[in-house]
């Protein structure tokens, strides 16, 4: 798995909550007594979490220590620990698994959906959102300046951290089949940033973590140069100098059957 930095993440923490946010919204529950929160992160979604459902028993877990400590200093009163999502087990108890931007990072993620939505009791339910985006040109541009220095041998598996999501039948096919109510869908989210810097700054967070990763600092700031002369070519100024940059999301919200 990639390092991943709180602060880095929290410079965009408004826009990043957003869709965490419309996925807490579409929870068809109205007072699950057990909630867990996969890939906490700094506890943003958590905090959303909480506020809708006080009165339930939460926790989350993350892989990065430094997300977990920022997750804690930020809700003190919450259970925050070190997991993993491919081999975690939800117990008994468990109304509602969560989980924003995470999932994306799972190998063979599908197939870990399945056995822990298969774990869930009857009623519970499965809410999560993945970033579909390796093709937009944000993320191409990663692949592209592998190319532009000499750190290509170092980078060569930066591109197999993460594979591309499935359609959106694939998942309805191997998921439906065991809900009472699955809703699956597509968002593109428009963030307006200060030029092409403002989209690496945004990316340093989260996807360009496998190809900054194996780098020195050297290398970093080179790198991270020729994907920035990359992204201006596909992203122009607008009218105000801002840039757009398009995220498309996949949500999908499974409510178990009996």
């Amino acid at each position: 798995m990639p390092t991943w930095s709180s602060s880095q993440y929290l410079k965009f923490e408004d826009q990043r909550t957003r869709p965490a946010a419309e996925l807490v919204a579409r929870v068809p529950l109205e007072g699950p007594k057990r909630i867990v929160d996969i890939g906490c992160g700094p506890g943003n979604s958590t905090e959303l979490l909480i506020n809708r459902w006080p009165d339930a028993s939460a926790v989350g877990f993350d892989t990065a220590d430094t997300m977990l400590e920022a997750a804690r200093e930020r809700l003190p009163d919450i259970d925050f620990f070190k997991a993993d999502a491919a081999t975690w087990e939800p117990g008994p108890d468990v109304d509602l698994i969560y989980s924003n931007a995470t999932f994306q990072w799972v190998p063979d993620h599908l197939t870990v959906l399945e056995r822990l939505f298969k774990a869930l009791k009857p009623g519970a339910v499965l809410a999560v959102q993945m970033p579909d985006n390796l093709t937009e040109p944000s993320h191409l541009a990663m692949e592209e300046a592998i190319q532009d220095g000499p750190w290509a041998e170092k980078l060569a598996a930066a591109s197999l951290a993460r594979d591309p999501l499935p359609g959106k039948a694939v998942y309805y096919d191997r998921l439906a089949p065991a809900s009472t109510s699955f809703d699956i869908w597509h968002t593109i989210y428009t963030h307006a940033l200060d030029g092409p810097a403002g989209i690496v700054e945004w990316v340093k967070g989260t996807g360009l973590r496998p190809y900054l990763d194996p780098l020195d600092e050297t290398e970093r700031t080179g790198y991270l140069a020729a994907y920035e002369a990359r992204v201006a070519k596909h992203y122009p100024a607008r009218i105000d100098g801002k840039v757009l940059l398009w995220f498309p999301r996949l949500f999908l919200v499974a409510v178990k059957g009996g």
